[in-house]
């Protein structure tokens, strides 16, 4: 069983960083709507199997933004940018909710901050 683990592992980290970041930071977002959904919109039984569910879909962010083979401090800027995106795209699917020009332009600082961090290289 070990050994299947080591594999599957291993297969994982050799998935592009950049695609294991949209993964996490789907399932990150995904979780928080649907804990929110559970919250705000939601009793007994439904809430309990909606929290579960968020629960889950919490780990497995976790799982894959620590399965990136380097350093989180060398993806946190991507990751950051990549998630202020995820974040705007769930916030319309699930809530119907559309950015306001506060969101959009601090979204634009987000993003390039992110960029920035992520590319900068000194010398």
């Amino acid at each position: 069983m070990t050994h299947r683990r080591s594999i599957m592992f291993k297969a994982l980290q050799s998935v592009p960083i950049p695609l294991l970041l949209l993964v996490a930071t789907t399932l990150e977002v995904s979780g928080d709507a649907v804990v929110r959904l559970a919250i705000y919109n939601h009793a007994g039984p439904l809430r309990i199997a909606l929290l579960v569910a968020g629960a889950a879909l919490l780990l497995g962010y976790g799982f894959f933004l620590n399965t990136a083979p380097v350093n989180f401090a060398q993806i946190v800027g991507l990751y950051i940018a990549i998630l202020f995106v995820i974040w705007q795209i769930i916030n319309f699917v699930v809530f119907r909710t559309l950015p306001g020009l506060p969101v959009w332009v601090g979204g634009a600082l987000v993003i390039a901050g992110g960029l920035i961090i992520t590319f900068w290289r000194t010398a």
